[in-house]
Order: C-alpha cells, then sequence, then structure tokens
C-alpha cells in the first residue's frame, strides 16, 4: 500500500499541469472572517455572528498552512484546545478542563464516541485524517442539546472534502495530493484525494498513508533542568528480556507507528431539491506502543516495569447515507443520516521479565440515525431532530506464552458476555433574529439504557451477572446575541449537559496503575453541568476582530475513580499483584471557571497576526479544603506574524504554555504526575517558522522550521517529551 500511495502521488505530480481545471485558490490567508458561517453550532449553516455559543473554525487555507502530521497537532497547532499525550500515536483534547469522554468528536455530523470512551486520556482523535478535511469547527461549552451525552467541555467538529459536481456536460476533475518529510521522526507521508463530477453524481477519493519513527526531543532544557530522557529500553535477546542502553537518549525508543487512511464519497444529485451521499471512511494503524508505560520504573524503583505494551492496531470503519430534501410539506428541509461503524482496539502488555503477555481486544459495532426538519419564517427558524444511537461491545482476551505460543484464558477488560448501549432522544432548537438581537432557545429528552452480562467467574466472583442502567435524560440552552451598530458584540449562553455512564465507566475491570484495579459499580448516575458564558467581541471593517469569553460551570454527580470495595475487601489479588480496590463513583461535585482572549487581525493586504490565550480553573468541592480537579491545563496560548501574497506566505509563531505546579495536580486522577519533574510540568514555548511558495495554480512547495530552539519540554499530564527540532518540507499539488 505505501508503494502504491507514493507512486500515485508521483503520478498526479507529474500529470497535474495537463489535467488541472484552474480553479479559485484561497492563498490570502485572511484571520478575520467577519460574515463566516458555522454549521456545528445547529447542525445547519448559521451565521457566526448570530451563534450565542462560543465557536473556533479552522479552515481548509489554514489547514494546509499549517501542515500538521495528525488532527491532534492540527488541533494544538491552530489554538483549538491543549492536547495530552501517552504516545506519539494519539493525542487528547482538552475543552474548558473535560477530556476524553466528557469532549464530543464529530465527523460529518457523526458522533465517533463509542461505549467503551474512557475518561483517562484518548487517542481516537487519531482515527481522523486531517488531509481530507474541508474544515473543522470547535464549539466550547455544552453542546448536549443538539449532539447529545458526551459534549460536557465541548465539541469537536470534523467535515470532510466534497466531490465537486460540473456545471455542464463535461467531466470536472479536480483533487489535491502532496508529499512530506519531517525530520523529528523520519516522518514520511503520501496523500491523493480526486474528486471525479458530472452533474448528476460526483465521487471523491482520498487516501493518506504515514510512518512515524521514534520521536526525538529536544535537548535544551528549561530552568527546571533536563527531564523525560530515554537512557535505556526493554529488548527481548536469546528469549530473555534484557535492558539495553539507549544510543541517543533523546530518541524516545519504540514510539514510532504507521498509519493509513481512506475515504470514499459520493452524492446523487436527481433534481435540484434531493441530495443522496454515501460516505466511507476507513482507518487503521500499525502497533501503536503506550510509551509511558515502556518508561514505567519497576518495582523498587529499579529497572523497566514492562517489557511490551502497546495498543494493536486501531480500526475504524464507517458507512454513511446521507438525504437531504429541500421543501418536504410544511418543512423547508429533512435530512437524515444512516450510518455503521466497526470499531477494534486491542490493548497487549507484559511485565519485565514475565513469560505471558496478556492481550485484550474490544470489538463494536455503532449504529446511528439522525433525523431533522428546518422551517424558516418572518425571521424565525426551528429544527426538530429525531437522534437514536445504539452500540454494541464484545471484549476478549487471552493470555500468551511469548517463548511458546501457548495461549491460555485471562479476565477481559469488559464484560464478557457482551453489552449494550441504547439512546433515543427528541431535541429542537429555535432561533429568531430581530433587528441587532438574536435569540436562541433549545431543549433535549430522552432515554439511555445500559446492560452488560458477566458469563464467566473464573477471575472474579462478581455478586450479580448483569449490570443494569436505566437513565431519562435532558438539557437545553439558551442564548442571546446583540450585534451593536459600532461594531461591538455580546453574547450571553446558558446551557445544561450531561453525560450517561458508558460501558467503560459502568463496568470495566483494569489496572489504573501498578496495584491499583478498578472494578464495576452499577450505581452510577449520569454527570450534570450547568454553564453559563459571556462573550464580549468587536469587529471593525473586516480588518481585526477582539473576542473575549468568560465562563463558569458546575459539574454535579461527577464520576470519579475512588477507593472501594469488592465482595467486603479494600484489595484484591489482579495479575499476580495485590491490588487497591477502586471504582467510579457519582462521589465530587466541582467547579470550574475560566476565560480566553483572541485577537486576529488584517494588518494589510499582506500582512496578518494573530494571538490567544486561554485559562482554566477547575476544583473539586470538599466539605473542608477544596482539592484540584484532574485535566486541568495550566494557562495556554499562541502568537504569530504572517506576510500572504497569492504567490507566496512566511509565517513566525509562537505556542506556550505556564507551569503547571505539583500542587495543583490531582493526585487521585489522571494528571500523571509521576511523569513530571518533582515541582510539576515547567512553562515553556516554542518558536517556529514555515513558508509556502506557489509556483502555479497547480503546484506549491511548503517547508518548516518547528521548535527552533531546540527546546526540551511535555505538555502537562502527558507521558512522553514533544518534539524536538523539526525541519520538514512538503511538495503539494492542487488542481
Amino acid at each position: 500500500m505505501k508503494k502504491t500511495l507514493l507512486l500515485l502521488c508521483t503520478y498526479l505530480l507529474a500529470e497535474g499541469a495537463t489535467i488541472a481545471q484552474t480553479q479559485p485558490i484561497d492563498t490570502t490567508l485572511k484571520v478575520v472572517q467577519i460574515r463566516e458561517t458555522v454549521i456545528s453550532a445547529n447542525r445547519s449553516k448559521q451565521a457566526r455572528s448570530a451563534v450565542a455559543q462560543q465557536v473556533l473554525v479552522v479552515r481548509k487555507p489554514e489547514i494546509e498552512q499549517i501542515n500538521a502530521q495528525t488532527t491532534a497537532d492540527l488541533i494544538q497547532q491552530s489554538g483549538a484546545a491543549f492536547v495530552q499525550r501517552s504516545q506519539q500515536g494519539g493525542g487528547s483534547p482538552v475543552l474548558r478542563g473535560f477530556e476524553a469522554s466528557r469532549v464530543l468528536l464529530v465527523v460529518d455530523g457523526i458522533r465517533m464516541n463509542n461505549a467503551i470512551y474512557r475518561a483517562g486520556h484518548l487517542q481516537n482523535i487519531l482515527t481522523i485524517d486531517n488531509a481530507m478535511l474541508e474544515r473543522a469547527e470547535v464549539l466550547y461549552g455544552p453542546s448536549t442539546t443538539v449532539y447529545g451525552t458526551d459534549a460536557l467541555g465541548g465539541a469537536l467538529c470534523f467535515f470532510t472534502k466534497n466531490p465537486v459536481f460540473s456545471q455542464s456536460r463535461k467531466l470536472k476533475t479536480t483533487g489535491s495530493a502532496f508529499l512530506r518529510y519531517g525530520t523529528v521522526n523520519q516522518e514520511k507521508t503520501a496523500h491523493a484525494d480526486v474528486s471525479l463530477g458530472g452533474k448528476r453524481v460526483a465521487s471523491i477519493l482520498s487516501l493518506t498513508y504515514s510512518d512515524f519513527g521514534d520521536l526525538r526531543m529536544g535537548k535544551n532544557p528549561g530552568s527546571e533542568g533536563r527531564f523525560g530522557e530515554r537512557p535505556t529500553y526493554a529488548e527481548r535477546i536469546n528469549g530473555r528480556d534484557s535492558i539495553v542502553t539507549n544510543s541517543d537518549p533523546y530518541v524516545q525508543k519504540f514510539s514510532g507507528y504507521q498509519q493509513m487512511d481512506v475515504m470514499s464519497k459520493t452524492m446523487f444529485r436527481p433534481n435540484a431539491r434531493t441530495l443522496h451521499t454515501l460516505n466511507l471512511q476507513f482507518s487503521t494503524s500499525s502497533d501503536i506502543p503506550r510509551y509511558d508505560r515502556l518508561t514505567d520504573k519497576g518495582s523498587g524503583g529499579n529497572g523497566l516495569a514492562s517489557a511490551e505494551w502497546y495498543y494493536g492496531p486501531q480500526d475504524r470503519r464507517m458507512v454513511a447515507y446521507k438525504l437531504e430534501k429541500q421543501q418536504v410539506g410544511w418543512f423547508d428541509e429533512f435530512q437524515t443520516t444512516i450510518n455503521w461503524q466497526g470499531i477494534e482496539e486491542s490493548r497487549h502488555n507484559r511485565n519485565f521479565g514475565a513469560p505471558r503477555r496478556t492481550d485484550r481486544v474490544e470489538a463494536l459495532n455503532v449504529f446511528g440515525l439522525v433525523s431533522e426538519l428546518d422551517k424558516a419564517w418572518s425571521n424565525q427558524v426551528l429544527r426538530l431532530g429525531l437522534d437514536v444511537q445504539y452500540n454494541t461491545v464484545q471484549s476478549t482476551a487471552t493470555r500468551v506464552d511469548v517463548s511458546t505460543g501457548t495461549e491460555s484464558a485471562q479476565s477481559t477488560r469488559y464484560p464478557d458476555g457482551g453489552s449494550q448501549t441504547l439512546h433515543i432522544a427528541a431535541f429542537a432548537t429555535h432561533h429568531w433574529q430581530h433587528n441587532t438581537w438574536s435569540f436562541s432557545e433549545g431543549l433535549r429528552a430522552g432515554f439511555a439504557s445500559l446492560d452488560a452480562t458477566f458469563e464467566s467467574k473464573d477471575f472474579y466472583p462478581f455478586p450479580f451477572d448483569k449490570a443494569e442502567q436505566r437513565s431519562p435524560v435532558v438539557s437545553g440552552h439558551v442564548g442571546v446575541v446583540w450585534n451593536g451598530s459600532g461594531a461591538w458584540r455580546f453574547a450571553a449562553n446558558a446551557s445544561t449537559g450531561f453525560r450517561v455512564p458508558n460501558v467503560d465507566d459502568l463496568a470495566k475491570v483494569f489496572d489504573s496503575a501498578v496495584g491499583n484495579v478498578v472494578v464495576p459499580n452499577p450505581d452510577l448516575k449520569p454527570e450534570k453541568t450547568f454553564n453559563l458564558d459571556f462573550n464580549l467581541s468587536r469587529n471593525v471593517t473586516d480588518r481585526l476582530r477582539w473576542e473575549n469569553v468568560l465562563w463558569g460551570t458546575l459539574l454535579q454527580d461527577a464520576i470519579v475513580t475512588d477507593v472501594f470495595t469488592f465482595n467486603g475487601q479494600d484489595s484484591i489479588l489482579y495479575d499476580g499483584t495485590n491490588s487497591r480496590v477502586l471504582a467510579n463513583q457519582n462521589a465530587r461535585k466541582a467547579r470550574l471557571f475560566g476565560f480566553s482572549s483572541g485577537l486576529d487581525a488584517d494588518l494589510s493586504a499582506q500582512w496578518a497576526a494573530y494571538a490567544s490565550i486561554s485559562y482554566t480553573k477547575g476544583e473539586i468541592i470538599e466539605s473542608e479544603n477544596n482539592k484540584p480537579l484532574d485535566h486541568i491545563p495550566p494557562l495556554y496560548g499562541r502568537a504569530g506574524l504572517r506576510w500572504h501574497t497569492p504567490k507566496a506566505a512566511v509565517e513566525t509563531w509562537t505556542i506556550f504554555n505556564a507551569k503547571k505546579p505539583i500542587d495543583q495536580y490531582n493526585n487521585e486522577g489522571e494528571d500523571n504526575a509521576q511523569y513530571a519533574p518533582p515541582g510539576g510540568m515547567p512553562g515553556w514555548f516554542t518558536l517556529n517558522l514555515r513558508a509556502t511558495y506557489r509556483f502555479s495554480q497547480v503546484l506549491a512547495l511548503q517547508a518548516g522550521l518547528e521548535n527552533i530552539l531546540d527546546r526540551q519540554y511535555r505538555n502537562f499530564a502527558s507521558g512522553i517529551n514533544a518534539p524536538g527540532r523539526n525541519v520538514w518540507v512538503t511538495l503539494r499539488m492542487n488542481w
């Protein structure tokens, strides 16, 4: 497949000038888009100025200019969110102090969150190929009224490229391709997408292959001194685990991986009022080493705890059919989307010196149906929707002798008899425009259920055979926007959110760390939030936008992992280790608040500047002394200056994080204090430079120098150091 993609890209580059059809390309890279529309806020196009909720849009020209290795990198470099990493092959975005299963991922209107999204740190954003994206939109704050469970911190909504229809009888051919190489991890990426369009039928095919080697960290430490270097690693030699000295401790051994992404989208337009879309997506990877676990020390702080710890191939398959139809009875527009996703992921680990490896595999089927009706009249828009989501989970496990290949039984991560979740809800949103005022309301009501079956009692004699949950769900929002004549804009938004416990919350058995084991708790209830945010912006003559947001969130019935008992015991034997018993519980309340400020300015036709900063504070409400809430990033932001013409662009920028003191860590949660220096995660900044030169409408050369100072740093709560100095070059073609 790798050779095929490279040959395809080479062919397209060679033949591009012949097959290209000249079309306008946005090379101005303006940062201010005053009349911008957004899609994600209400699942339909709407003027951004009329949306009360904070929204950030990353458009296609910016996606190409950022030229990120993965979608997680795109989100971080665009300033959309803080991103945590436990390994190179991943990235867990944090929105307003919420992460993982409390942040919703959506692609082409289809929710990616499934029944086993965990509350810790997730790598699932990796399965979205940023090379096939047309745009990305980030919703900040609860978004459960429109999207349902999980969107407590917000939603990351991704929209893939559409094929281009021909306006004549002649076949229209468009597309893009690029080859990229990066030095920091010996990255080799090839991408190509081709669209063929007639007047009624159009189709696009997109393919991307990436090969990432072991990641090299920076060499120049900050004021806290060096940390995170890789002096040794485990290797099996002559049938025995051995500790091997790393010849270059700045190279993070066993962090590399490969990935392939494919998308095919076909549209059929039988008439001007009807559109059918078939959307097929496939993403797979090689094994992905869990780098942080591979660096954990053994008992007594000596040696290494693990000889092997890796995720198996992260497979995501999606088949989605969408029908869009105008003028359906009293309504102006009707659309419905039916989708299926097949997901397989696995975990494989073996302690250093142990003869057997544990392999745990999860297979999911995810079915979704979303139907919506729109009606507009007298500056008002009403949208009605039905949302049905059904997940099945099957978990298997084996223990494999690495010397003989002999397999034996092992405990599964989730109930071995299978699990099912069902969510059914109706929602409605209303928008009313009156002069300079906009008003919006929304309401969602539904029902959620979970059923899990424990068949085998060989490993754990549970006092129950099933875990069941039945939960009514309700959420809503009210927003108001004033767009003044003096370029000022004020918005206020009040919203509630919910997250229904999924299979990972309610029914899993796993080791959260050596000596700790999490057991099922069938008595969990949904988490609930109430949120207020205020937005004050100033837009000046399409040249400057200054946006300031102040927000606060109250989290109730928060699901946290805390001490528990199992069959009356506070510790049990798990994987041969006496382990403290933990369980997820609705144990606490928490409050979060923060602010963000962003400035975008088109200084002239050729110069643009931007800057943003975000701060979050979160604490668990206790009867005596409040404790820090986990997943709360330090203050972070970015700033940059760009010169651009239709022919060329040069940009310099910085991203930065403040220090996260160790006393602001939550030691019972997922902050991973063990991967930080004794005083906490140091603050850091990087200086970066990138440039584009367009030889023609078809061919462009891009190059960049990232982390110019070769700064040694690590994102808060991460278990792997960030990339050191990186030189990359991309040959890009659009036609």
